[in-house]
């Protein structure tokens, strides 16, 4: 019945929400895919469409809600609407292949590939947030990762779903009960959901130390978003001089290099104005503490066009190397539609669109040893974009980098969810990650995914350790871009399969 359909699609979609950093319930990621898949066996596409929509909304709304922090109400829900559609499009696949009522759990996780790469890539360049692989980081299935990356990990989450969907389905469907087949059904989940706990997770290699500066915000900026010109800069600038005297001091290690996040000064380096005094007050930190520091700040480069970037600075040098983020997040750092969100939100103009980057965030940056590390860079959203990490490792980053502010969603979980993609991303290339937040979470991770000196939110902390460089590609490196197109064509083929049983005529006698 439908309105049964219905109601499990809806609770799915809370499952899902609850797999997800805040309540890091990790196995209803399993719960919420089995939910939608016995809702849209044997329904009609509408009915599945509807099945999707309502998951999709009652997963994305809770899962969004930061986005309302200052912005308001409207374009949270606007998000969530848009995001909810991508699930309808899901259940109405699902409903299809799955016309004559049986389960079908492989064709399942691949659709549910399909609509995490179509939510990666559309509109405006995509929003691969909220992915079923970014709720596993403590799942044992975290290891399929490294083998077929993100999406491959998503996959695998919709895959045990779909086998217990399956299991429950032989076993509470008088039409369709089988005991033996749905023991089958379980033994496949448990061996898809265990067996990546067997591949390795090495940690080894040379070790840089590392120290994240996370500043926190000045007083007001939290209502207002603003503070009086060069408060922000001045707080890590401080920050770093009381490290330098720490170090000085002996009760802190020497860093081999300084971190700090997205937007640390709110000045311009470059700019014609205050470039020079602003470079010069960044190299009063950079010499007291003697060693490389990133600078994340907004700079014009010199032009008309803002850019967010990161700043390597070398003691008793000055400028050595600079980054400028490429893959730009539509609503944050670029307007779409502008007169049509403007009307949702008087937030909208505040919202200066940003130019993009052309060159992946590969960074060398020379250390006092005389050791070179080879950074890759991710600016905030962009460590959950795949050709964004993937291009950096691939170019030979020893350590990723993610800078980043979280300073617009206010003390909801968008901080967490941002930390734990940094970690699958960890474990998917075999990386070290510096997660550096202006307000929290920070921490350092290893490349099996442990976060190293967890910081609070809106809390100032120096976090200083040793992390390894690892400079072998992992399998998924080269395989991850393959899954989307691989998981079309399963679908494709199962789609083409019910076309080719509607039009086979029905066999003659009994």
């Amino acid at each position: 019945m439908p309105p049964l359909r219905l109601i499990l699609a809806t609770l799915g979609g809370v499952a899902l929400w609850l797999a997800f950093p805040g309540h890091d319930v990790w196995p209803l990621a399993l719960v919420g895919v089995a939910a939608l898949a016995v809702a849209t066996a044997g329904a009609r596409p509408w009915v599945g469409a509807v099945a999707g929509l309502l998951l999709g909304f009652t997963w994305f709304t809770p899962m969004f809600v930061w986005a309302s922090t200052y912005a308001g109400s409207p374009p949270w829900i606007a998000m969530s609407v848009a995001s909810a559609l991508y699930p309808a499009a899901l259940g109405l696949v699902l409903a299809w292949v799955q016309r004559g009522g049986t389960v079908r759990p492989v064709v399942g996780a691949a659709a549910w590939v399909l609509m995490e790469w179509g939510r990666a890539v559309t509109p405006f360049g995509g929003f691969p947030w909220a992915r079923l692989g970014f709720s596993q980081a403590d799942s044992p299935l975290l290891g399929v990762a490294t083998l077929l990356g993100v999406p491959g990990l998503g996959f695998a989450v919709a895959l045990v779903g779909g086998l217990l969907a399956l299991a429950a389905q032989r076993l509470l469907d008088p039409a369709r009960r089988d005991a033996r087949r749905a023991g089958l059904a379980v033994l496949a989940a448990g061996l898809v959901a265990l067996t990546p706990l067997l591949v390795p997770r090495p940690t080894d290699g040379q070790e840089v130390t590392v120290a994240a500066v996370q500043g926190d915000i000045p007083p007001g900026f939290s209502r207002t978003l603003t503070a009086e010109r060069g408060a922000m800069l001045q707080r890590y600038v401080d920050r770093t001089l009381t490290l330098a005297e720490q170090v000085e001091s002996g009760s802190t290690p020497y860093p081999d290099l300084v971190v700090w996040p997205e937007g640390a000064s709110d000045l311009d380096p470059l700019g014609p104005r205050t470039g020079e005094d602003t470079t010069a007050e960044i190299m009063r930190a950079v010499d007291a503490v003697d060693a490389p520091v990133l600078v994340g700040a907004t700079s014009r480069r010199g032009g008309e066009d803002p850019y967010n970037m990161m700043f390597s600075y070398l003691p008793g040098e000055g400028l050595d190397a600079s980054y400028a983020k490429v893959y730009l997040a539509p609503f944050g750092e670029f307007m779409p539609l502008r007169p049509l969100m403007r009307q949702l939100s008087p937030w909208v103009d505040r919202v200066s669109d940003l130019s993009a980057g052309q060159d992946p965030g590969v960074m060398t940056v020379p250390l006092a040893d005389g050791r070179e590390v080879r950074l890759g860079l991710g600016i905030c959203f962009e460590v959950v974009v795949d050709p964004a990490v993937h291009d950096v490792v691939a170019g030979g980053a020893e350590l990723l980098v993610v800078p980043t502010s979280n300073a617009w969603f206010g003390d909801g979980d968008q901080a967490a969810q941002h930390i734990a993609a940094s970690r699958v991303r960890a474990v998917e290339l075999g990386r070290s990650v510096v997660h550096i937040s202006n307000v929290g979470i920070s921490g350092l991770i290893t490349p099996d995914g442990v976060v190293h000196q967890r910081t609070a939110l809106f809390t100032e902390a120096t976090i200083v350790g040793d992390l390894p460089l690892r400079s072998e590609l992992t399998p998924a490196v080269r395989t991850s871009p393959w899954v989307a197109p691989a998981a079309a064509l399963v679908v494709a083929l199962a789609a083409l399969g019910v076309v080719g049983s509607l039009r086979r005529p029905p066999r003659a006698g009994g």
